[in-house]
């Protein structure tokens, strides 16, 4: 039996019996791990917000770099879908007025892009009598950011600009500044 004096702690008790040391060597890295895994957790939110917002930066202006080209495919897969039916995409006016927002289920960013567009009637067509048809449309062209480009499927929101397209699909979308 170990004779202890009076003053010694159950921790000096511990650390001299045999194994003791064996048994407590684990304690400071169980106390790292918990205390990094606090640490994640409640960093995990500000670091989120802070990659997806940088993300959002490197998407706009991405979109700005590229517009052109995607205006031009806008245009190319919008004529080729055949709607509004018994007509066909003459021109596309692009305008200023754009506004980005990400989407509330997806997270994906979309751009909402302001155009006029002219259409003419097929012949033969269900249209052709129509005299509204020349009139000229406006409507909110949608673009989508996804894995790291930016793409379309010549979809257009007719008569709305880009600020009407997020009000009226309020519940869908979040406005991300731009």
């Amino acid at each position: 039996m170990i004779v202890l004096p009076q003053w010694a702690s159950w921790r000096q008790h511990l650390f001299l019996l045999p194994g003791a040391d064996a048994m407590l060597h684990w304690i400071p890295y169980a106390i790292v791990v918990v205390v990094a895994v606090i640490g994640l957790v409640f960093a995990w939110r500000p670091t989120h917000q802070w990659l997806r917002e940088r993300e959002a930066r490197q998407a706009l202006r991405q979109f700005r770099l590229r517009r052109e080209m995607l205006e031009a495919r806008f245009f190319d897969m919008a004529a080729a879908i055949g709607k509004p039916r018994g007509l066909r995409w003459v021109e596309c006016d692009w305008l200023n007025e754009v506004t980005f927002a990400r989407d509330r289920k997806s997270r994906m960013l979309t751009a909402f892009v302001a155009v006029n567009i002219k259409f003419e009637a097929i012949e033969g067509g269900d249209m052709e009598d129509v005299a509204a048809v020349s009139n000229i449309r406006d409507a909110a062209a949608v673009f989508h950011y996804h894995r790291g480009s930016w793409g379309t499927g010549g979809r257009a929101l007719f008569n709305m600009n880009p600020a009407d397209a997020i009000s009226r699909l309020e519940g869908q979308y979040d406005p991300v500044a731009g």
